[in-house]
C-alpha cells in the first residue's frame, strides 16, 4: 500500500493554518496506511495528536532544510480517548448538553471550557463535535477534569463526555 502523502509547506509559507488539511488527509487513510507530511519545519505539537490518534511518527530533515514526518498507524487504532474516567457508566446523567459539531475552531474549546466553568464538580457535560477536540484535552486535564470520547457509528461526529473536577 502507497503512503499518502501530503505537503503542507505551501499552506505555511502564505501563513496558512494547515491542521485542518492534516486531519482531512489523517482521515482519508486506508487501515495500515501511512501519512507522508512535508512541512517547513519540525511539528513538534502534531507527534502527540497523531500519537493520540494511535500513529508513531519518524522525521526526518531533508536537504533543503525542510522536514519529511512518516506517521505510521500502531497495530490496532485507538478509538477512544479517556482521562482520569474512573467507570464513566457510574457518571451522573449529562446535565448540560453542547452541540459544537457546526462550529470552528477555537469556539468548541470556548464553549465547553465556559460551560465547564460554570458547573458543579461531578457535574457531567455532553458535548458534540465535529471533529476530535485533541486540543481540548490538554486544558481540561490541567483543569481536573475526567473526559471520556470517541467518534460515532459513523465517523463524521465526536462525542465527548466531561465530567467537572474541583475549583481551584
Amino acid at each position: 500500500m502507497n503512503d499518502l502523502e501530503l505537503d503542507i509547506r505551501p499552506i505555511l509559507r502564505n501563513g496558512g493554518e494547515p491542521f485542518g488539511a492534516i486531519m482531512g488527509a489523517v482521515d482519508q487513510l486506508a487501515r495500515g496506511q501511512r501519512l507522508r507530511l512535508y512541512a517547513t519545519f519540525r511539528p513538534e505539537p502534531l507527534f502527540q495528536v497523531m500519537a493520540n490518534r494511535g500513529f508513531a511518527s519518524d522525521a526526518s530533515r531533508l536537504e533543503d532544510g525542510d522536514w519529511m514526518v512518516v506517521f505510521t498507524p500502531a497495530a490496532a487504532p485507538i478509538d477512544m480517548v479517556e482521562s482520569r474516567a474512573e467507570a464513566p457508566e457510574t457518571w451522573a446523567d449529562p446535565a448540560y448538553y453542547l452541540d459544537c459539531s457546526e462550529l470552528v475552531p477555537p469556539e468548541p474549546m470556548t464553549r465547553i471550557l465556559g460551560r465547564l466553568d460554570t458547573m458543579a464538580e461531578g457535574e457531567v457535560l455532553f458535548a458534540l463535535l465535529g471533529r476530535e477536540p485533541v486540543f481540548l484535552y490538554p486544558e481540561l486535564q490541567a483543569r481536573g477534569h475526567a473526559f471520556v470520547g470517541d467518534h460515532d457509528e459513523t465517523g463524521t461526529a465526536y462525542r465527548l463526555m466531561i465530567r467537572a473536577g474541583r475549583k481551584a
